[in-house]
């Protein structure tokens, strides 16, 4: 029986771990808290439990994954490099769903030359939108067509009946990714020109996207997601009117998260003194005032926003004006975090749900054609949420195909090739992840 290692016992790991099971595979998960691990695996008889932390053992880590064939790591992306250099040391094939960084795309060459495969960006976004747009683009490729537009859109959201909170949003995956997120960097083709962004202005470039949800129109808002450019050579394609990648929220939430940036509800760095303070208190010091009396027109003059606008009444809701007492941490970000989670966690039964849409316009010899591609999934009422699935699932097949020898190329890659996406995407339609495709001419050439 193959034997399978993931570390990480977090919000995107049930689903996966099931797959892995239910499909013969043992499988260790290895969580600095094992009452998770256990949680997930719920006494099958081919999984086991570990305690173990990265940070705390990091020389356990490499005899660890000697002992599996193929290590998973779930864990938050700064520590993938360290799995991924255990990895080649043992000549274990790795699986993940993250971005590629510069530490992991620097061993591609030693992957090569070792026979071992780093597999990533295998999660949703990345993932399931690289293969889907992958399968688009061949297609017009094939047909000896040229896109001239690529629009990609994903967000992850409370789906219509659980959207009950000001800001629109709840959280199925790392409540810190998803703060940090809003101070990155991005760049983007738009109107044939390159756009830089700095973090600091992210949420300056906000545009509607409409989507059918349930058989509604539904105006979502989109923000640029990283760098979009080195998709050009990922994709094998070079966009002269629009190379976007973006982010999905409910309306609102960019000109909030803005101005809760601004204040400095997302530093990293950790703030002394804050020992039997108030959020009020912390609010009051990020808007550089001396004392908490009328405290809304205070950070309203520091933020240069109207005192009775939409952004201190959503950071009145959360409580950040007010006086319950701050919790443990000392960073700011960490202080937020732990306060979303108390107030925009999903209820029991709550569904959450991921949009994912590709827009296309492809020029042909003798047409012009816009193309849609669509997945709307949903969550699960008392069972695995949309995130769950999404990230989990395709990194759990992306393992059973290596595993089972049905893929081998080695190296630093992602889920580009088609002898690769096209059977994942069929067993990615199996467990009920769908996308739709609607194509239009729009005119001749």
């Amino acid at each position: 029986m193959k034997r399978v290692v993931v570390f990480g016992a977090g919000l995107v790991v049930r689903a996966h771990v099931r797959y892995l099971l239910d499909h013969g595979f043992h499988v260790t998960v290895a969580s600095r808290t094992v009452s998770k691990a256990e949680d997930i695996l719920d006494g099958h008889p081919h999984g086991t439990p570990m305690a173990y932390d990265i940070t705390e053992e990091p020389e356990r880590l490499e005899a660890i994954i000697a002992d599996h064939d193929l290590a998973v790591s779930l864990l938050p992306w700064q520590f993938h490099a360290q799995v991924a250099r255990a990895c080649l040391d043992t000549g274990t094939n790795m699986v993940t769903t993250s971005y590629v960084k510069d530490d992991m795309a620097a061993l591609d060459e030693e992957a090569r030359s070792k026979g071992v495969i780093l597999l990533n960006e295998i999660g949703v976004d990345p993932g399931i939108d690289h293969m889907t747009a992958m399968k688009v683009i061949h297609r017009v490729q094939a047909e000896g067509g040229e896109i001239t537009t690529f629009q990609s859109y994903c967000g992850g959201l409370p789906a219509p009946e659980a959207n009950d909170n000001p800001y629109g949003y709840k959280f199925s995956w790392s409540p810190r990714g998803v703060l940090l997120a809003g101070l990155n960097n991005a760049r983007y083709r738009r109107d044939a020109r390159v756009e830089e962004v700095p973090g600091q202005e992210l949420f300056d470039h906000v545009w509607p996207a409409s989507v059918v949800i349930e058989g509604e129109e539904t105006v979502l808002e989109g923000y640029p997601n990283r760098d979009s450019m080195p998709y050009t050579e990922t994709y094998g394609i070079d966009p002269r009117d629009v190379m976007f990648r973006g982010t999905l929220r409910f309306p609102g939430w960019c000109a909030a998260m803005k101005q809760v940036a601004r204040l400095g509800w997302l530093r990293t760095d950790e703030i002394e003194g804050l020992e039997g303070r108030s959020y009020a208190d912390l609010t009051a010091r990020l808007a550089g005032a001396t004392e908490t009396s009328n405290l809304k027109a205070k950070v309203a003059a520091h933020l240069g926003i109207p005192a009775d606008g939409p952004e201190l009444a959503k950071m009145e809701w959360l409580g950040l004006l007010g006086d319950d007492p701050l919790p443990g941490p000392k960073a700011p970000v960490d202080i937020l975090t732990a306060r979303m989670l108390e107030k925009m966690s999903y209820s029991e039964g709550e569904r959450d749900m991921l949009v994912l849409q590709h827009t296309f316009v492809a020029e042909f010899p003798d047409r012009v054609e816009h193309i849609t591609s669509t997945m709307i999934d949903f969550g699960i009422p008392g069972g695995d949420s949309s995130m769950n699935r999404t990230v989990g699932l395709p990194a759990a097949v992306g393992a059973r195909f290596i595993l089972e020898g049905r893929f081998s190329q080695p190296g630093v890659i992602v889920p580009v090739m088609p002898e690769f996406y096209e059977p994942a995407l069929e067993e990615l339609e199996r467990l009920g992840i769908q996308f739709s495709e609607e194509t239009e001419v729009v005119g001749r050439t």
